[in-house]
C-alpha cells in the first residue's frame, strides 16, 4: 500500500471516529459511564473525544462524602457539562447539577400524578421545615405537617416523611410539600375499612379524643365514634368529665353503625351488666326501700335505690303538704326512704313516693272503735263515717 493510500485510510478512520463521537456543548445533560473513581474525582466516558472529569464537589451536595461511596466503575449516570475545556483539554462535569435538573422534571410528574413519595427533613425554620429532593430545597409549612396541631417543629428533623407535592414553581424554584394530605388520605382509607368491618355488639379499643356536653368522642383508629352521655355509665352522669378524660384508653361496645352518615354509636358501660335486668326480681310495687337523692328536676327528684337504678319522685309525692321549692326540703346526696309505686321494666323506669313511705302515726282508738287497738286517724274517720246518715 502506498503512503498516500495509508494517509487516506487513516483520515477515513479518524473521520469515522469523529462522526461516532457525540456533539456536546456546555449546559447540556448527557449520559455517561464511570471509568474510574478516586477519593477526589471520577472519570466518566461520555462518548466524546475526551473523557469527562467529575470533581468530588460536583458529585453530591455533601462535600464530605467520599466519591467511592456514591459511584462505582461501570455505573451509568447523567452528568451536566460545566466546561468544555478546563485548560488541560478535559471536559468538566457535574452530577449534582444533572440530578437537580432532572429532579425538576420528576417533580412535575409527581405533581401531575398526585404521587406520594418520601423525603428526609433537614432542618426546622420559621413557619415549617425544609427537606431536599435531589438538591432542590422543598418546604413543608407547619400547617401541612399533620392533621393534628404541631407544637414542636424540631421533633420532625431527621425523620423520613411521606409527602405530596402541592405547589411547584420552577421559575421561582418554589417547592411546597404536604404530609397532611397524605395523612388525610390514610385516615379516610382507615375510616372506610373500619366502617366496613365493625359490627354492632363488638367490643373494641379506642382513645378518648374529645369531650362535649352530650358525650365523649373516641378515636377508633381513623374513625371517631360517639359515646352519648347516657351510655357512659349505668349511674347518672351530669358531665362526661366525671367518667373519662381526653387521652384515656378505653374499651367500648359498638351499639350501631351508620355507613351512609359515617357515624358510629358507642357505649362505655357494660351492655351485659344492665342493673335493671334484675329489678323486677328484687323489687315489687309497694316495697319500702332506702335511696339517695341524685338529681333535681322542675317536677320532682330522682332517687337512686342502687347503683344504676333510679326512680322518679314526682313533686306531688314528696310531701303531704304542697311543695313549691324542692331544694327547701331535699338536697342532692340526702338519704331518703321511698315507696315503689310503679315499675316499667321495658323502659327501665320506676315511680317512687317519699310521702307514702313516711310512717303514719298510730294511736289506741279502742275507746272509739272495736276494730283494733291500733288505727290511723284516717282509718278511724272512715270507720265512723259509715255511722252517719245524711238526709
Amino acid at each position: 500500500m502506498s503512503l498516500n493510500n495509508e494517509i487516506n485510510s487513516m483520515d477515513e478512520v479518524m473521520g469515522n471516529i469523529e462522526t461516532s463521537m457525540k456533539s456536546i456543548k456546555k449546559g447540556e445533560i448527557v449520559k455517561g459511564k464511570v471509568i474510574t473513581v478516586t477519593d477526589e474525582e471520577a472519570i466518566v466516558n461520555i462518548g466524546y473525544m475526551s473523557d469527562g472529569v467529575l470533581p468530588k464537589k460536583e458529585i453530591s451536595d455533601n462535600i464530605e462524602q467520599n466519591p467511592r461511596d456514591v459511584l462505582k466503575e461501570n455505573d451509568e449516570i447523567y452528568v451536566y457539562i460545566l466546561e468544555m475545556n478546563d485548560g488541560e483539554g478535559n471536559v468538566v462535569l457535574s452530577k449534582k447539577v444533572a440530578d437537580r435538573e432532572k429532579a425538576w422534571d420528576e417533580l412535575q410528574e409527581l405533581l401531575k400524578n398526585n404521587t406520594i413519595f418520601s423525603v428526609v427533613v433537614k432542618e426546622a425554620v420559621k413557619g415549617g421545615v425544609v427537606a431536599s429532593i435531589k438538591g432542590i430545597r422543598a418546604f413543608i409549612p407547619a400547617s401541612q405537617l399533620s392533621t393534628k396541631f404541631v407544637d414542636n417543629l424540631n421533633e420532625f428533623v431527621g425523620k423520613t416523611l411521606d409527602v405530596k407535592l402541592i405547589e411547584l414553581d420552577i421559575e421561582k424554584q418554589r417547592v411546597i410539600l404536604s404530609r397532611k394530605e397524605v395523612e388525610k388520605e390514610q385516615l379516610q382509607t382507615k375510616k372506610e375499612e373500619l366502617l366496613n368491618s365493625i359490627k354492632p355488639g363488638e367490643k373494641i379499643k379506642g382513645v378518648v379524643s374529645r369531650l362535649t356536653k352530650f358525650g365523649a368522642f373516641v378515636d377508633l383508629g381513623g374513625l371517631d365514634g360517639l359515646i352519648h352521655i347516657s351510655e357512659l355509665s349505668w349511674k347518672r352522669v351530669n358531665d362526661p368529665s366525671e367518667v373519662v378524660s381526653v387521652g384515656d384508653a378505653v374499651e367500648v361496645y359498638v351499639l350501631s353503625v351508620d355507613r351512609e352518615k359515617n357515624k358510629v354509636s358507642l357505649a362505655l358501660k357494660d351492655v351485659s351488666g344492665n342493673p335493671w335486668g334484675n329489678v323486677i326480681k328484687k323489687y315489687k310495687v309497694g316495697d319500702m326501700v332506702d335511696g339517695t337523692v341524685s338529681k333535681f328536676l322542675n317536677f320532682g327528684v330522682f332517687v337512686e335505690i342502687e347503683p344504676g337504678v333510679e326512680g322518679l319522685v314526682h313533686i306531688s309525692e314528696i310531701s303531704e303538704e304542697r311543695v313549691t321549692k324542692i331544694d327547701s326540703i331535699l338536697s342532692v346526696g340526702q338519704k331518703v326512704k321511698v315507696k315503689i309505686l310503679d315499675i316499667d321494666e321495658k323502659e327501665n323506669r320506676m315511680s317512687l313516693s317519699i310521702k307514702e313511705a313516711v310512717e303514719k302515726p298510730k294511736v289506741d282508738f279502742n275507746k272509739y272503735s272495736d276494730k283494733g287497738s291500733e288505727m290511723t286517724i284516717g282509718d278511724l274517720f272512715k270507720d265512723k263515717l259509715k255511722d252517719f246518715k245524711f238526709d
